[in-house]
C-alpha cells in the first residue's frame, strides 16, 4: 500500500500510536501517549516483559495494564488526608456531601467517538446550547425537538428527559455540574463528560439533607486520596514525557486523561 502523503502516525521513542494515516482528537491521542509512557516506563522498571506488544488501537494486554498498576503503586507517593485536612475539605464543599439531592433533567448529548471533528462537534453544541436558552416565555418549548433532531442518547426518544436524578446516578463530572448550585432552566454552559458534550436543563430541584462531618469522613478522605492521586500521576507523566521522544501528540492538558 501506498502511505505517501498520509498523515503520519504520532510516536513515543519511536513507537507508533496509531495506524500511519489514521486521525484522532487531541484527548485520544493524549490518552494513548500517556498509557504508552507508563507501559514503556513499566518496561524500564522490570514489571514488563520487554516483548510486551504495543497496540494500534489503543487496547494494551493484560500484563501491561497490570504492570502499570504495580508501577504506580510503587512511583507515586499518596500521603494518607490528616484529620485536619479533611475538615477543612468538608466544610470548604459542604454541598457535595449533601445526601438525597434530586433533580429532574434533560438533555442533548454530543457524543465524542474515535475519529470525530471535535471543534465541528463543539460548534454544534453551542449553537445548540443557544438555541435551548434563548427559549422565552410563552414560545414553544424546543427542547424536545433539539434532543430528538441532535441527541446521540436514547433518551432523545423522550425529548431528552433523563427523569429524577441523585448524584450518584450520574458519572462523577456530570453530577459536578448538574448538582454545583440551586440553577433552574438551561445551565449556561456545556457540561463535558466521558460520554461527550451536553447541552442540560435542570427542571426541578429537590434539596436532601446535610450530614454532619463524621458521618462522611471515609467520603471526604477518598475524595483527598483521589485529588492526590491525580495530582501525582500529572506529575509523574509530564516527567516521563521530558525523558522520552513525543513526536506528533501535545500532552499539554489540564486534566490527566487517564483519570475520569
Amino acid at each position: 500500500m501506498n502511505t505517501t502523503g498520509l498523515h503520519p502516525p504520532a510516536r513515543i521513542n519511536g513507537l507508533p500510536l496509531h495506524a500511519h494515516g489514521e486521525r484522532l482528537n487531541a484527548e485520544t491521542l493524549r490518552q494513548r501517549a500517556c498509557t504508552e509512557l507508563l507501559r514503556q516506563a513499566a518496561m524500564r522498571a522490570g514489571l514488563l516483559d520487554a516483548q510486551d506488544p504495543p497496540g494500534l488501537d489503543g487496547a494494551i494486554s493484560e500484563a501491561a495494564s497490570a504492570a502499570i498498576e504495580r508501577l504506580l503503586e510503587q512511583q507515586l507517593v499518596l500521603p494518607e488526608p490528616s484529620r485536619e485536612a479533611c475538615q477543612r475539605h468538608f466544610d470548604a464543599h459542604p454541598e457535595r456531601y449533601r445526601c438525597d439531592d434530586r433533580a429532574q433533567v434533560r438533555h442533548v448529548l454530543f457524543a465524542v467517538t474515535p475519529g470525530i471533528d471535535v471543534r465541528r462537534l463543539r460548534d454544534r453544541a453551542e449553537a445548540a446550547l443557544l438555541e435551548a436558552r434563548c427559549h422565552r416565555d410563552g414560545e414553544a418549548d424546543r427542547f424536545p425537538a433539539l434532543a430528538a433532531e441532535l441527541s446521540n442518547c436514547p433518551s432523545a426518544e423522550q425529548g431528552g428527559e433523563l427523569g429524577w436524578l441523585r448524584r450518584e446516578d450520574c458519572a462523577p463530572e456530570f453530577a459536578r455540574e448538574v448538582f454545583a448550585g440551586p440553577e433552574i432552566g438551561v445551565l449556561p454552559r456545556l457540561v463535558h463528560s466521558r460520554f461527550g458534550l451536553h447541552v442540560v436543563e435542570v427542571m426541578a430541584r429537590e434539596a436532601g439533607h446535610a450530614p454532619d462531618f463524621e458521618a462522611v469522613r471515609g467520603a471526604v478522605a477518598l475524595a483527598l486520596r483521589q485529588q492526590s492521586f491525580v495530582s501525582a500521576l500529572r506529575q509523574y507523566l509530564q516527567l516521563l514525557a521530558g525523558e522520552a521522544v513525543v513526536e506528533g501528540v501535545s500532552l499539554d492538558s489540564a486534566d490527566s486523561p487517564l483519570v475520569q
